[in-house]
């Protein structure tokens, strides 16, 4: 590569004067602009030395490469005149540059507190489907299989206590999130929530304090009011940590803050914020039983551009309520996971029709995995790194989900708990519905994989730009069919392997570097997955790349921001140059202390150099130890 032209050529298509900082990680420059309009994209998009680009937390990145982001950052210093800045301080002149938008800060607000809590939601609706399952009648019969089986009863006694703890208790999962996201001691956020939830609160009656007469009621099942006492609780916690001589702050700001925030919380806070909690709950049921099938037949129309946009990562905050009105008999139940089924159904049947429709061995490969991504509720892979590119497939989704959303209101199929948002979204279903729900789903399937079918079949340039319409087949090219060179890549560490598109970063969820593999690491040592050389070492210690014997090129990025610890947690016993077998020790990482500094410890491990083989296979899915077979590669 050509470094200097590479940044010559960014530096013109961003704007010399347009850049306000720059910084770098292990694989992409992180820049700070003043006008993001003013880029041109398309210029960005044919540079064969830039992989990729996208915009997050008011920075925009340039996707470079390991082993080459750092030369052309220099070059782009040198030619700009911007002073070095490391990553910590790019975040926040991003902060201060990004125009405030109150909307969508409570929207990142709520997105930082409740997407936690998703997998303990997830997990509590999925048993609460279990529960409808064995409890419901005219589902497998006149009989529910509990009275078909009572030996089981027991199981389903235990099965529905464990699914209502989580929502039952949500206020202490707020109260535990809420505090991290407000800057409060977690431990007292979630002792504001054991407050709430207290079973003497469910006994009712008064509280009199001299001659004030307090109703005492129960906040179990609630947000809102958990948001706004824990929020309380911040205030009042850092007031005092700054007041209170450091004698007397560690044992009196707990107690008063907690003190404090309690007796509001049960005279004021709690009551005003319950009864506006109703409010907004009874407002939506009211939109949706006064518009019905039109509304949501509109909402699925929109749903996947809300995605786009980030605004669905509110929803979960309104889920919950409808879902504790529902158990509480005074609500229709979540019409809004149903949507969001249909919607995301919709876009991977278009996803799969781009996998029949494409010759291009790239988007074939990324199409495949990216559809079924989708379809079990994860669309992040199929959005981006598909539908979007390609603009055609992302419309004709929408007409998909239009038409079962509609469909699905017109039935008045709804969830009763949280889970997946695709096909095996009908565990979350009241149980009566559920045959309903999957022909729903079907319908969103059918119509947008035959949409886009369609269409790009009649507009096969979109879909083949580069595909001539004859091609000849030589001797060489049957010879080099018939004796495919494959080889394997080890898994650098012990833990749990999963696609790169369920990683929680557009870079390789979309694998923009690559294809390859992540794992969730168990331990912290990193081995070398190949026999070859060090081309890659980081000072920061939270990457290294490898070419191998054999030519693949690995990079190993060990968690997510993990460069912004500057090296802190990290070790490593190697240098660039450095040969290496299969199995020695790279370095370490202090996976509890990298955790609790509020970064993902998640191992990527990518072929840079994929498009030089034809093709590129996870093998394992699951458990795995370091040493075990992880990736094939195959030219």
């Amino acid at each position: 590569m050509n470094h200097k032209q590479v940044a010559t050529d960014v530096i013109k298509a961003i704007g010399k004067d347009n850049m306000v900082a720059a910084a770098h990680c292990a694989t992409r420059l992180r820049l700070v602009l003043k006008d993001d309009t003013k880029v041109d994209q398309a210029a960005l998009d044919a540079n064969d030395g830039v992989k990729g680009t996208f915009k997050v937390n008011g920075q925009y990145q340039v996707i470079i490469g390991p082993g080459d982001v750092n030369n052309v950052y220099d070059e782009l210093i040198k030619q700009t005149g911007l002073q070095e800045v490391s990553t910590d301080d790019l975040k926040q002149i991003a902060a201060k540059n990004e125009k405030f938008n109150p909307v969508m800060a409570f929207i990142k607000l709520l997105s930082d507190i409740f997407v936690p809590l998703i997998p303990a939601l997830v997990a509590g609706g999925l048993l609460m489907a279990l529960n409808n399952v064995l409890t419901a009648t005219d589902l497998f019969g006149s009989k529910s299989i509990i009275q078909m089986f009572p030996q089981i009863k027991g199981l389903e006694e235990m099965v529905n206590v464990m699914s209502a703890a989580p929502y039952v208790f949500l206020p202490i999962l707020v109260g535990i999130s809420g505090a991290k996201r407000f800057g409060a001691n977690q431990f007292l956020g979630a002792v504001v929530g054991m407050m709430m939830t207290a079973p003497a609160l469910a006994e009712g009656g008064t509280w009199s304090i001299f001659g004030l007469h307090i109703a005492i009621q129960s906040y179990t099942n609630q947000v809102i009011p958990a948001l706004a006492a824990v929020y309380l609780l911040s205030i009042f916690e850092k007031w005092l940590h700054k007041k209170l001589p450091s004698a007397v702050d560690f044992t009196f700001t707990p107690l008063i803050s907690v003190l404090l925030t309690g007796f509001l919380t049960f005279v004021i806070v709690g009551p005003v914020m319950k009864e506006l909690s109703n409010w907004i709950t009874d407002a939506i049921v009211w939109i949706y039983n006064t518009l019905g099938f039109v509304g949501t037949g509109i909402f699925g129309a929109v749903y996947s551009p809300i995605v786009l946009t980030g605004l669905h990562q509110s929803f979960p905050a309104i889920e919950t309520q409808l879902i504790s009105a529902f158990k509480a008999g005074k609500g229709a139940g979540d019409f809004i996971f149903v949507v969001a089924s249909m919607a995301n159904v919709a876009q991977g049947a278009a996803t799969t029709a781009v996998y029949f429709l494409t010759k291009d061995h790239k988007m074939k490969g990324l199409s495949s995995s990216a559809a079924v991504s989708a379809l079990l509720g994860i669309t992040e892979p199929a959005l981006f790194g598909v539908n979007l590119k390609l603009k055609f497939p992302f419309f004709c989704a929408l007409i998909g989900s239009c038409v079962a959303a509609t469909l699905a209101g017109l039935f008045h199929v709804i969830a009763v708990s949280m889970g997946s948002a695709g096909f095996i979204g009908f565990l979350s279903i009241d149980a009566h519905s559920i045959p309903l729900y999957l022909a729903c789903e079907l319908v969103s399937f059918a119509i947008a994989f035959t949409v886009t079918y369609l269409y790009g079949k009649s507009h096969n340039a979109l879909v083949n730009p580069a595909v001539s319409s004859t091609t000849t087949v030589t001797e060489k090219d049957l010879n080099t069919a018939v004796t495919t060179e494959s080889a394997t890549i080890a898994s650098p560490v012990t833990g749990t392997a999963e696609d790169l598109s369920q990683v929680n970063d557009e870079v390789f969820s979309q694998k923009m570097m690559g294809d390859g593999a992540a794992v969730l690491p168990s331990d912290g040592t990193i081995y070398a997955p190949v026999d070859g050389t060090i081309t890659v070492a980081y000072e920061t210690k939270h990457a290294y790349g490898l070419t191998s014997d054999n030519g693949a090129e690995v990079l190993i990025h060990v968690g997510l921001d993990t460069v912004n610890l500057k090296g802190e947690h990290f070790t490593s016993e190697v240098s660039q140059g450095q040969q290496v077998k299969a199995g020695d020790k790279l370095g370490t990482i202090d996976l509890d202390a990298v955790k609790a500094a509020g970064y993902d410890t998640t191992v990527m491990v990518v072929i840079t150099n994929s498009n030089d083989y034809k093709d590129v296979k996870r093998l394992a899915d699951g458990k795995v130890n370091h040493g075990d077979q992880l990736i094939e590669v195959a030219k």
